[in-house]
């Protein structure tokens, strides 16, 4: 046995146990790559006993880091006794806010209702009271994060036998959210009787350990669409006497986030024709024409979430959230001021179109210089701008394909509503320029922040709310774009910035 010292807490384990199976409860480190040894995010300074550098660590870590004692958590292994010195994460920037169209009040809840998204990458919660009041609001990473960046690697794990410890860490967070929620409006946890949770279909199922396997193969027929309502206690949250909502989902790829855009949105009203976009490591479409509504998904990846990129990270202090173009060089707007870490999601989109604009990436995505420097020691290597091709060209082309299957031409789309934290920073007129959304519809775009979460509030403080998220999930006609040859032209053609 060997012992291994991380946060301040000491561990004993087996020799030859993998770093990132050692730390200790409670310390975690964000493994986009779900421990693969590709993306080099779970770098540590470790001094001690360990297995000498794997081939990953020689190829993505320079001397310099090695000889400091760097070591991938997914590639080095204990030997003997050691200890790890973690980077310090700041908070990440989480999109918590969202306007609430006109509906009636009627609350489902007797005292205090908290409305929660479990997001791939993140949670966000928000707490109110009868009279329609927000209280108070919090936000954390999914602690999921350990497992992969994506919902694939999850499921994966999940069939591997770690569901029930990948339920146990998405219910952690929730509950610190609950915490977080009744500390800071100054109520007792038991205060709160109704919970509504939201979430993508494979959220969730892995939240309420329902068996993944129909998710992880065609065709892909989730044997739970959610809609129910369960006791706290089940899911082992703190205010064990409430209920939990579940949001319903339209089908596997097309979650109950969705359905709770579209309700905060109010995109379903009237006989026009609209558009919504929640753009993030599944970039998720709705298209309501003419009382139709259609839905589709598309497997965007974690570019626009900071993860999978060289320099990619979590919208927190240190990183570059936006860029801008002047007299030929690059100004970054980096968060919480000081020298730049790395990119988010929006920095990586403005970043994109600032290097079209001064000619130093081609419309093929061919960087002049590779990498290309952004500021301070920030780059973006070309096979991060083939990643965000791929993704950028994924969410358009779903967005055309569904265009094109109703017949709908562009011009007669009334508005395109984009949802979600990566949409809430995005600047619209750059995300136009590299091609993420139609340029024809840029002028048309409202940006409607965690409409998602917005929407679970909506479940909570209207009885009609639940009623009306059933109906949407039940009317939407869920779409398949894999295997569509108009998809497979469009993606190709909407590679190009």
């Amino acid at each position: 046995m060997a012992r291994v010292t991380a946060g301040g807490k000491t561990v004993q384990v087996p020799e030859g146990t993998l770093l990132r199976d050692a730390l200790p409860e409670g310390v975690r480190l964000p493994l986009p790559c779900g421990g693969q040894g590709r993306c080099g995010k779970c770098r540590v300074t470790a001094a001690g006993r360990l297995s000498p550098p794997s081939p990953e660590e020689l190829r993505l870590l320079s001397r310099e880091e090695l000889s400091a004692g760097v070591r991938l958590a997914c590639r080095a292994r204990v030997l003997g006794d050691c200890v790890l010195t973690l980077p310090e994460q700041g908070e990440s920037q989480i999109q918590l806010e969202a306007d609430l169209p006109p509906f009636p009040l009627d609350p489902v809840f007797r005292r205090y209702g908290a409305a929660i998204d479990l997001g791939t990458t993140t949670l966000a919660a928000q707490l109110w009271d009868r009279s329609g009041r927000l209280l108070a609001q919090a936000s954390c990473p999914n602690p999921q994060s350990h497992w992969g960046a994506d919902v694939i690697s999850r499921i994966q794990a999940a069939l591997e036998g770690q569901g029930k410890t990948l339920a146990q860490a998405a219910r952690q967070g929730i509950s610190r959210l609950l915490l977080e929620l009744a500390q800071g409006a100054g109520i007792p946890p038991e205060e709160i009787d109704l919970a509504a949770v939201t979430g993508n279909t494979a959220m969730l199922t892995l939240l309420t350990e329902t068996g993944p396997e129909p998710l992880s193969h065609a065709p892909f027929a989730p044997s739970r669409l959610f809609g129910e309502v369960l006791p706290a206690a089940a899911l082992g949250l703190p205010c064990s006497q409430a209920q939990v909502a579940l949001s319903p989902c339209v089908s596997a790829f097309v979650g109950g986030d969705v359905t709770t855009a579209l309700l905060a949105s109010s995109l379903c009203e009237g006989q026009g024709t609209k558009l919504l976009a929640d753009i993030g490591t599944n970039g998720e479409i709705a298209l309501w024409h003419e009382g139709k509504l259609t839905c589709a998904s598309t497997a965007a990846g974690p570019a626009f979430e900071g993860a999978g990129l060289s320099m990619g990270m979590e919208g927190r202090a240190g990183a570059i959230a936006h860029v801008r173009a002047a007299n030929g060089q690059l100004w970054p707007q980096v968060i919480g001021g000081g020298e730049p870490q790395g990119l988010c999601g929006s920095g990586v989109i403005d970043a994109l179109a600032c290097l079209l604009e001064l000619e130093r990436m081609d419309e093929t995505g061919l960087l002049e210089e590779d990498p290309a420097p952004i500021a301070g020691r920030v780059c973006l290597s070309q096979r991060d701008v083939r990643m965000v091709q791929l993704a950028k060209s994924a969410v358009c082309a779903g967005l055309l394909t569904l265009l094109r299957r109703e017949g709908v031409s562009l011009s007669q789309v009334e508005e395109l509503v984009v949802a979600g934290g990566f949409g809430s920073y995005l600047n619209v007129k750059n995300a136009g320029r590299v091609g993420l959304l139609p340029p024809e519809l840029v002028p048309r775009v409202r940006v409607a922040g965690n409409a998602a979460l917005a929407g679970a509030g909506m479940l909570l403080l209207s009885r009609e709310g639940l009623e009306r998220a059933k109906d949407l999930a039940a009317r939407a006609q869920a779409e398949d774009l894999s295997g569509d040859p108009v998809f497979a032209q469009l993606y190709t053609d909407n590679m190009f910035f």
